[in-house]
């Protein structure tokens, strides 16, 4: 975790583990946060999309919160999502994120119907009074609500708005979010594109692919910083296929088959997300098989960026 900026470097979207019976498998979550930091990930993002938290009860949300900051060592970050109909609900949570001793928060736009500009702007104040980091979380095709440049910049005027997680894919954003509001820094939300904005600035990743493999996830991170393209673009080619599944429908499902064709465990995902279809199952595994055969060196272990 960088000091002072919890926000930047390799976060993982952490999944929830559930067991058969779907309930929620606390110590294989805290077992998983230990490892991915063991892997050289510097922080996690529990409660956001990947982590299913629309499935979740208030009690079981709040609890994994807690168990993913009590897990998580010294020196890396937790920022949760915080996602909820209103601001009313996404405050709530702030709140419980700094109870339970978060460095931050990952904030979608209002969950509900799509809002205006001003209903989005005032659902930030509310967020961002609670005292924690910002961070917000542009996601349109699951909020439905589209984080513009334009409405960013407005956003970001607001004490505590600290980054973007940008999950839209679209390269020519950071460019134009730098331009407009460059106090703020984009966070890479879509894992295809991570070496495309880690080159252009990016100064993190909200990412999906280290649930399974932390060390190719950290390692591509570090030749991006690094700007070492001679090492950088063999290793995304290889990753390129994996990565891809984090931004489609099934992406949940697709991240936990990853976890468990490298040795991990994932669990079930809960309604309404069913089992992969036979055909993308076996792609996620020809896919996972030949990011496993990467080599990749051991992550430096310094500074996120």
């Amino acid at each position: 975790m960088e000091t002072g900026r919890p926000w930047r470097g390799v976060l993982v979207a952490v999944t929830t583990p559930f067991r058969a019976d779907l309930s929620v498998a606390i110590d294989q979550l805290q077992e998983h946060v230990r490892w991915l930091a063991a892997e050289g990930c510097h922080g996690f993002a529990p409660c956001v999309s990947m982590g299913e938290y629309r499935a979740l009860s208030d009690d079981e949300r709040a609890t994994v919160v807690r168990a993913t900051v009590e897990a998580a060592p010294a020196g890396c970050a937790v920022l949760p999502g915080v996602g909820g109909y209103g601001s009313r609900q996404a405050r709530r949570w702030a709140e419980q994120a700094a109870e339970a001793g978060a460095h931050g928060v990952l904030a979608r736009p209002p969950d509900g119907p799509a809002a205006r500009d001003a209903d989005v702007v005032a659902h930030y104040r509310e967020v961002a009074a609670v005292g924690l980091p910002v961070v917000a979380h542009n996601e349109p095709c699951a909020s439905r609500i589209d984080l513009t440049p334009d409405l960013l910049a407005t956003v970001a005027e607001i004490d505590g708005i600290v980054a973007v997680k940008e999950v839209t894919g679209d390269v020519r954003r950071l460019h134009r979010l730098r331009d407009l509001c460059p106090h703020v820094d984009v966070l890479v939300g879509a894992d295809d594109v991570a070496l495309e904005l880690v080159l252009c600035g990016a100064t993190g990743w909200v990412a999906a692919l280290p649930n399974a493999l932390p060390r190719h996830a950290v390692r591509l991170y570090e030749l991006g910083v690094a700007r070492d393209l001679g090492r950088a673009l063999p290793l995304y080619a290889e990753l390129h296929p994996i990565l891809g599944w984090a931004t489609r429908p099934e992406s949940v499902q697709a991240v936990k088959l990853a976890m468990a064709c490298a040795g991990r465990f994932g669990g079930r995902c809960r309604p309404p997300r069913g089992p992969l279809p036979v055909a993308a199952a076996e792609r996620v595994r020809r896919d996972v098989l030949r990011a496993l055969a990467a080599t990749v060196e051991p992550a430096s272990g310094g500074s996120p960026g």
